[in-house]
């Protein structure tokens, strides 16, 4: 799929199967192998059935980039993605918790942090999102709009609200 830039990485939670080819795809790219505690997206199952991909919403106003301490962090002017400066982080975590949905994370054996950067423009996990046919997570053209902030939950959020979605009141029990 092509879409101009500066892009967005939508996601349908209702749509998402957990299959997890999200976290194979983006480990792979970036990692060189299927390592899915280094992937920039992760997909929590914190109630089953309930699956949930976690990745950076690109807020508008960057939280996590103003959080660090060191300025490993940048917004991207072409793409507006968050980018990190392996050899400037610290792994303070720092901007993990300035993130409203606790997105990024740390490497799980360097010292740096872990956030979307689309893949440079050519998001992988988009890619198999599609060719799994689930199309739960897709580009759409990023316009400015504070309305990002709203996908930038923790996942036991979105969890919480995708269960009352899919069980109704009964959702509310299993939470």
């Amino acid at each position: 799929m092509t879409i101009e830039k500066p892009f967005w990485i939508m996601r349908d939670y209702l749509k998402c199967s957990g299959c997890r080819r999200c976290e194979i795809a983006c480990s792979l790219h970036h990692e060189g192998r299927i390592w899915p505690e280094a992937s920039r997206v992760r997909v929590f199952m914190l109630v089953p059935g309930v699956e949930v991909p976690h990745l950076c919403a690109q807020c508008e106003d960057h939280p996590c980039v103003d959080a660090c301490p060191v300025d490993a962090l940048s917004v991207d002017p072409e793409m507006k993605s968050i980018v990190v400066d392996r050899d400037r982080c610290i792994g303070c975590g720092n901007c993990v918790e300035a993130c409203p949905g606790r997105v990024p994370h740390i490497h799980p054996t360097e010292n740096y942090a872990l956030i979307c950067d689309f893949c440079g423009g050519d998001p992988e996990c988009v890619k198999a999102c599609h060719e799994g046919r689930w199309d739960c997570l897709y580009l759409v053209r990023r316009e400015e709009s504070s309305s990002y902030r709203l996908y930038a939950k923790r996942p036991e959020e979105v969890t919480r609200e995708l269960a009352v979605n899919m069980f109704g009141e009964k959702g509310k029990e299993v939470i």
